[in-house]
């Protein structure tokens, strides 16, 4: 399954529309999507892997659209929408700490978030309910996912093709230490607090 998953997904870094999927979801994944751009991200820079910078540059375009869209619905919608997404990922307790941290950390703390596996969502929604000044909030989430996404596929431009091949022999264990890595960026979070 995993395997037909991925395959299907290095298949967009040959179509059209590859780019427009990853703005998409890397908007989406920003904002309340679960899954986050890296994975196309990955799959279109070693599909194409000249086109490196600006599969970047469409991510972090694409995750600071959606992380406005996100500071949105917490600044207007905190009460209905914004509060459904954080039910639907069962995060209330990891937003109320999050919301308590902000007082102490407020730009770091979204700085580490927009770099980090942790979900990105979860902060973007909480920037807007807590009124965070929204030009300071678009600066660091460009920092911040730039950073990230732009490290990502310039070391998968640089080391690409020994890197495709050891991702495709260890595929399954790459899987699980990503969800490792995820884990423990929900662990970092609440030993913060």
């Amino acid at each position: 399954m995993h395997r037909r998953l991925y395959d299907w997904v290095i298949g967009w870094a040959q179509t059209r529309h590859g780019a427009a999927a990853l703005f998409l979801l890397a908007a989406a994944e920003s904002s309340f999507f679960p899954i986050p751009p890296d994975v196309l991200l990955i799959a279109l820079v070693l599909g194409a892997p000249r086109r490196w910078a600006r599969l970047a540059l469409i991510c972090t375009v694409g995750s600071v659209v959606g992380g406005v869209i996100g500071y949105g619905i917490g600044a207007g919608l905190m009460d209905t929408l914004g509060a459904a997404i954080i039910r639907t990922y069962k995060a209330e307790e990891y937003y109320n700490k999050i919301c308590g941290l902000y007082a102490e950390y407020d730009c770091w703390l979204l700085l580490a978030a927009a770099f980090t596996p942790i979900p990105y969502k979860v902060f973007t929604i909480a920037s807007g309910a807590l009124s965070m000044n929204l030009l300071s909030f678009a600066l660091v989430s460009l920092a911040g996912r730039g950073a990230r996404f732009l490290l990502v596929a310039a070391l998968l431009w640089k080391f690409g093709p020994p890197l495709r091949t050891f991702i495709e022999r260890y595929f399954n264990l790459l899987t699980l230490a990503l969800l490792a890595a995820i884990v423990a960026g929900f662990a970092v979070v609440t030993w913060m607090s």
